[in-house]
């Protein structure tokens, strides 16, 4: 039997089908193909954009998107898009013409997506947080012939546009025409009624997370991937791609996306708290293609996400950890004042989540009406698509799988053992590599060499190197305990940072903590923690070495250093450019000397 028969044959992989099929609703779905079949819109080339635009004409008054006080239906969602997919074609948009985009969360996000994939043209999502040359690197690495954004970046793009080298129409969001740039509302023709031509292709193009340095531009050779050579796709079959790819879309089942009916709209809610261009965030986005409705926030807040939960009614979410965080170091007053009865699945990704957060938030969302436990999680990259799916049946019965990030479900991942060139053992830590669809195809445009460089060759095989420590249990959960280059080297012992945050996380008091390696003059390096306490909370280095030692630190283990600070420089996705916090010390003992 086949790789790909046994796949077919798992009930994940066929109930990932069913999902998307109920939560579409077979009514919707037969409607659809029936104004299809009507207007002649069933040929094979054509069939995924013209169901898209039948779809949305089914759904009609749905909310597709709730931005702030506008409520966007899909009919309208669907006018905006046709009109924006002819008005982007005529800028030249299209398989051979990427459109860059600088926005913050909200409805043009979503409609430059959906036009962008219309055409077949890859999207690249900028970073709000990018400082000025990052932009112009960015965008350069990427090669776009247009670039949309909001008004808010005008300054910021004013500044740098000539070193823009493909860049030949600047769109921006908001603000009246200004010389040499276009109003994004005059690309929308009001009256198209029939696409231009291209072949649809998701367009979300994500970078790195840039925390080491600029981000890399990341692109899937599709091509490649689903091409009649196995040496394009690094050795693998296409069968063993089509396997994947199925095994990531079990991601639907595992998640429950069938199961999600509002008792209004009888469709799933999708709450979007992070930045729409982080490649998790689209785990988010993901229900709106099958008539979700999307609710992107501009602005994270902790009590603006529960408060939108209650009335939106809210169904499902993705967040990274830090936010998770802010909702729970609310007072108990403003948390005790939501209503939460409608959520059903938080899918948590981007950073390790410690187990207590994963527990609290559970309680929280219990207390305030949840029927069953909310917390989800998955571990995975921009460059792999998740890996590892962690639901509550698995820790409900048994504890210590909070401590996971998953079982293997959504990928191939081992763990290697770089002593000995072998996999290593059950339980025993060592370097966690990964095959999945995306692997395949993986490349960081215009640096070949940083690309080759993630790959390690085993029987045969490549497997991607996502420099992370780990192990697997009997039951393949998968277990996070470090990042190889965060390993601190402390008089010859190896220390992994994640071992002594989550200590420190465990602190009543403590909201976020980094730990970083700092120079020592005998051993060479040692631990530092920079911890950011609660507001108002007040706590010695003494008090917080000693709560280190009762649970558990001891030796090398416990921080040489503590230096508490006002805030941690932790973006919403998670994350923390530590580097960053590692140059004062390394620089205050090059002063002195």
């Amino acid at each position: 039997m086949s790789a790909l028969t046994n796949v077919l044959r798992q009930p994940e992989a066929r109930q990932a089908g069913g999902a998307i099929l109920r939560q579409m609703g077979l009514v919707n779905n037969l409607r659809t193909m029936g104004r299809l079949a009507w207007r002649g819109g069933l040929r094979r080339e054509d069939l995924a954009r013209q169901f898209l635009l039948n779809f949305w004409e089914t759904l009609g008054a749905r909310e597709a998107i709730i931005d702030g006080d506008r409520r966007i239906s899909f009919a309208q969602f669907r006018d905006r898009v046709l009109g924006l997919t002819n008005g982007l074609h005529k800028l030249g948009v299209g398989e051979n013409g990427a459109c860059a985009e600088l926005l913050y969360n909200g409805s043009t996000w979503f409609e430059l997506m959906m036009a962008n994939s219309m055409l077949g043209a890859p999207m690249p999502m900028l970073n709000w947080h990018l400082r000025p040359e990052e932009v112009v690197a960015c965008v350069n690495r990427a090669a776009p012939r247009v670039l949309v954004f909001d008004s808010e970046f005008l300054d910021t793009i004013r500044s740098v546009k000539d070193q823009f080298e493909t860049v030949e129409h600047l769109v921006v969001v908001g603000a009246p025409a200004e010389s040499g740039m276009t109003p994004y509302e005059s690309l929308i023709e009001k009256s198209a009624e029939q696409l231009p031509p291209g072949s649809f292709n998701l367009a979300p193009k994500p970078y790195s997370g840039g925390t080491t340095g600029t981000p890399k531009y990341i692109n899937m050779d599709r091509s490649a991937m689903m091409g009649e050579s196995d040496a394009a796709r690094r050795g693998a079959t296409r069968e063993q791609v089509v396997q994947l790819l199925l095994k990531q879309a079990s991601m639907l089942y595992w998640y429950g996306l069938g199961e999600l009916h509002d008792p209004q709209t009888r469709n799933v809610r999708s709450l979007i708290p992070g930045p729409l261009y982080h490649a998790g965030v689209q785990v988010g986005v993901m229900p709106f293609f099958f008539g979700g409705t999307v609710v992107p926030m501009r602005r994270f807040s902790p009590e603006g996400v529960l408060a939108l939960i209650e009335r939106e009614r809210i169904n499902w979410t993705f967040v990274a950890p830090t936010m998770l965080e802010r909702i729970l170091a609310l007072p108990d007053e403003v948390k005790a004042r939501h209503d939460l009865s409608t959520m059903h699945t938080i899918v948590c990704a981007a950073a390790p989540c410690p187990p207590r957060v994963k527990r609290e938030i559970n309680a929280l969302f219990r207390r305030q009406g949840a029927p069953r436990d909310v917390f989800y999680e998955y571990y995975g990259a921009s460059e792999t698509g998740l890996i590892t799916i962690l639901v509550p049946d698995d820790y409900r019965d048994h504890e210590g799988r909070y401590e996971s990030v998953g079982k293997i479900r959504a990928a191939q991942c081992r763990i290697y053992d770089p002593d000995t060139g072998h996999w290593a053992p059950t339980g025993q830590e060592g370097k966690v590599l990964v095959r999945s669809a995306m692997t395949f195809g993986l490349e960081y445009v215009g640096q070949k060499d940083k690309t080759d460089e993630c790959f390690i060759e085993i029987d045969g095989e490549n497997w991607y190197d996502d420099g992370l420590i780990g192990y697997v249990d009997e039951d393949d959960f998968l277990y996070l305990t470090s990042r190889v280059k965060e390993m601190i080297i402390s008089g010859g012992v190896n220390l992994f940072p994640n071992e002594i945050e989550h200590v420190i996380k465990q602190h009543p008091l403590v909201l976020d903590v980094a730990v970083v390696r700092a120079p020592d003059p005998d051993l060479g390096e040692v631990p530092a923690a920079v911890i950011q306490l609660q507001d108002g909370a007040e706590v010695t280095e003494e008090e917080m070495l000693q709560f280190c030692k009762d649970n558990g630190l001891y030796g090398f283990k416990l921080p040489r250093i503590i230096d508490f600070v006002d805030h941690l420089p932790r973006n919403l996705a998670g994350k923390l450019p530590k580097k960053e916090l590692e140059a004062r010390y390394w620089q205050a003992a090059a002063q002195h000397g």
